[in-house]
């Protein structure tokens, strides 16, 4: 999904008065739907992801350039370094672009439903650094793939495990004003949204909550069903396009996602927070696009 387009230098120079000129954007308070005329409630905010940039571009420049696009944020992975941290924090103030989320980096190789207390012992490690990372830089949120079911391991084990483990996490979590977000991924886990409800209430905690991925279920359910289920308790949005028919993921608003019906659902149960691009990285004039197709599903249309 790579285009050629703007060059690093021009863009960069590009100044944000006339990045912002030639895109379209919507007031998400007023905005209204196409299907009905009834207002939108809640106002969505813009981001992407951190890898979706170039390569070559520095951290101040990535966030430079989403600040010059339109992005309101910017969800990063996992930091071990520091100086990282510090330079992330820099970029993030100078541009005005927020680091809403840190997406934790282990929990595929070292899920917390493993067998063996080594590999959990890991995970954890990364997901306390994951929530130090958030407290430091502001994010308020750490995405986890809670769990992974395999040939090594079945599907009750994985629920009983995942929740005692994430249980560790949480007095850590509470006390840095962290939310813990699960995500739907196609890990075998958590199938239906009244399971993937009950799993999250199940921990009894408001540090433990959903980040729902649209593109992500569409092999076995609709966006705007899981939705309307996991409701309030759904703190961060992933998007991606899918197409149901060769089932591949796809640019926004190409496939087969029914963008308008998925922007009601997070007006009805009162969604006001980000939306994440999640895609293949690309140049900066595919970025803008990706940019301007998130206004057109803001808007519902």
């Amino acid at each position: 999904m790579k285009n050629k387009g703007l060059s690093r230098r021009s863009f960069i120079k590009t100044s944000i008065a006339g990045s912002l000129g030639s895109m379209v954007f919507f007031n998400t308070d007023m905005m209204t739907s196409a299907m009905g005329g009834q207002p939108f409630q809640g106002q969505l905010k813009k981001s992407l992801y951190y890898n979706m940039f170039p390569e070559e571009l520095s951290v101040s420049e990535r966030f430079q350039a989403a600040k010059e696009m339109g992005f309101d944020g910017i969800e990063i992975p996992t930091l071990d370094d520091q100086q990282k941290v510090e330079e992330f924090n820099q970029a993030a103030a100078q541009s005005g672009v927020e680091i809403h989320s840190i997406m934790n980096q282990r929990h595929w190789q070292y899920p917390l439903s493993s067998a063996d207390p080594s590999v959990v012992e890991m995970g954890i490690e990364g997901m306390e650094m994951s929530l130090r990372n958030a407290k430091a830089l502001g994010a308020g949120v750490v995405l986890l793939v809670p769990a992974v079911v395999n040939a090594e391991t079945m599907y009750k084990d994985a629920y009983v495990r995942s929740q005692r483990n994430i249980k560790r996490l949480l007095p850590l979590a509470e006390e840095l004003g962290i939310i813990i977000a699960i995500e739907n991924v196609w890990n075998k886990f958590l199938l239906s949204p009244l399971e993937f409800r009950r799993y999250i209430e199940e921990m009894n905690s408001p540090y433990f909550r959903a980040y729902f991925d649209v593109g992500n279920i569409v092999l076995y359910g609709y966006p705007q069903d899981w939705i309307m289920t996991l409701g309030e308790l759904i703190v961060r949005i992933h998007i991606k396009g899918f197409n149901e028919i060769n089932k591949s993921f796809v640019n926004l608003r190409d496939g087969t996602i029914d963008w308008p019906e998925v922007r009601r659902a997070l007006s009805d149960i009162g969604y006001n927070s980000f939306i994440n691009a999640e895609l293949p990285g690309g140049d900066l004039e595919y970025l803008k696009d990706v940019s301007e197709r998130m206004d057109k599903i803001i808007a519902g249309v």
